[in-house]
């Protein structure tokens, strides 16, 4: 079946077969097409679209391009969660242990952060020893001894979606459904579980930028989720300003293990309980929201998710004292408060713009290559609708590099924005896809 056959029954707006797809991720799996034609079908599905078919045969197709994790032999249903990505979206860390401790095993493979994004592996990673690495039999074996593994992509999980995923990122390629819904569920699908919950995010700090984007892209991925044999639900969720008070790696990881401890903020808790309920009721261990509300609530009060989450730091190589003393964690070298210039109500706060100042500070990456700093970021970020004073810190800039803390405090006066007018908290939770 030569490449330019297939690529080009696409670019004139065929629908492709099992085998032609088939084909193209082999060739993207063991090297058979060239860099240039994997990238020209890729236009050329961008351009033209997918049906729900080949979206599925596209996505099964991935997962099997490398080994599918067997789970079987933990007892329970297996229940993952995935975000589209956000600003300070650390709920994937309490929300772990949370869903264990309530008696549902949790195999989770996350990824790094890229551009405005950041990533779970990263923010693990900043935890002193915590390693993400781990092959697919220590993921198997973690899963089945503790309910849970955090770990990243393996060379043996969907290795064609890492090669294309490369070239979609340099060919403009990256916004389209079909493909999106390929990469992720392809490395949902391959890692054992039987349902998936998805948080897809909308707003200035989420790829898709309107409500009617998140909902076509939640559609989309219930459904080839389902085609795939699993129980698939996803939550619309607002993205317009950072979820929580904190971005940067090490110090999502700390609000995250006060969220543990029951003190976590009301936002950040919204958007983890929303999730965590949709994964107790899928897991089987709760009949209704409600239910599955109070045991999560409950494994929090007991202290039993923060000792799972002890638990699993532990086991994955991290130093586990810096769960009970995060003062452990890596610590930047220079801080500077963000004063209000005048009394009022805060307005806005730009995910974007808080996103962007973040990857200046080094918490991020605006290149697969690039080096993260785990210490910096920003913290006791304000949120729309508080009332502030003259001289009361907006934010908290956490730095390693004196020019860096100077651009960033510019760009974040620029970001928070203070009225006269007092403004509502904006909605949170939108619409739950089933």
């Amino acid at each position: 079946m030569f490449p330019q056959h297939v690529i080009a029954r696409k670019r004139d707006g065929h629908a492709l077969t099992r085998d032609e797809i088939n084909a193209f991720v082999r060739g993207a799996t063991d090297g058979s097409w060239a860099d240039y034609q994997l990238s020209a079908l890729l236009m050329a599905i961008f351009l033209r679209g997918m049906t729900p078919e080949e979206t599925a045969h596209y996505t099964d197709a991935m997962m099997r391009s490398g080994t599918v994790a067997d789970l079987t032999a933990v007892r329970g249903v297996k229940v993952d969660k995935h975000s589209t990505g956000g600003v300070g979206d650390k709920v994937s860390i309490p929300l772990a242990p949370m869903v264990v401790a309530c008696g549902v095993p949790v195999p989770m493979i996350s990824g790094r952060g890229l551009g405005h994004s950041g990533g779970t592996l990263d923010k693990l990673e900043s935890i002193p020893g915590f390693r993400t690495d781990l092959s697919l039999d220590a993921y198997c074996a973690q899963v089945a001894k503790l309910g849970c593994a955090l770990i990243g992509q393996t060379k043996d999980l969907a290795p064609a979606d890492k090669k294309l995923y490369a070239l979609r990122d340099v060919t403009a390629t990256v916004e389209c459904i079909p493909l999106i819904c390929g990469s992720i569920l392809s490395k949902k699908l391959a890692e054992g579980i039987d349902a998936l919950v998805l948080d897809v995010k909308f707003g200035r700090g989420a790829f898709m930028k309107t409500k009617a984007e998140a909902r076509r892209l939640a559609e989309s991925l219930v459904s080839v989720g389902r085609a795939g044999g699993k129980n698939v639900r996803a939550l619309l969720t607002a993205m317009e300003q950072p979820l929580g008070h904190a971005v940067g790696n090490a110090l999502e990881v700390a609000e995250s293990i006060a969220c543990l401890r029951g003190e976590g903020p009301a936002d950040l808790m919204e958007v983890t309980f929303a999730l965590g309920e949709q994964m107790l009721v899928l897991g089987g261990v709760a009949r209704t929201e409600a239910e599955a509300r109070g045991k999560l609530e409950g494994v929090i009060a007991s202290g039993a998710a923060l000792a799972k989450f002890r638990e699993i730091v532990a086991a994955q190589g991290g130093e586990a004292g810096a769960i009970d003393d995060p003062s452990r964690l890596p610590q930047a070298r220079l801080q500077r408060a963000i004063a209000a210039a005048g009394d009022g109500y805060v307005q806005e706060v730009d995910a974007m713009g808080v996103a962007l100042a973040a990857l200046r500070l080094g918490a991020g990456r605006a290149k697969a290559d690039d080096r993260v700093d785990p210490a910096v970021g920003v913290s006791a970020l304000a949120k729309i609708g508080e009332r502030v004073s003259a001289g009361a810190p907006l934010c908290i800039v956490h730095a390693n590099d004196e020019q860096a803390l100077s651009e960033v405090s510019a760009m974040l006066t620029r970001a928070i924005v203070i009225g006269e007018a007092k403004v509502a908290a904006p909605k949170l939770i939108e619409e739950l896809i089933r």
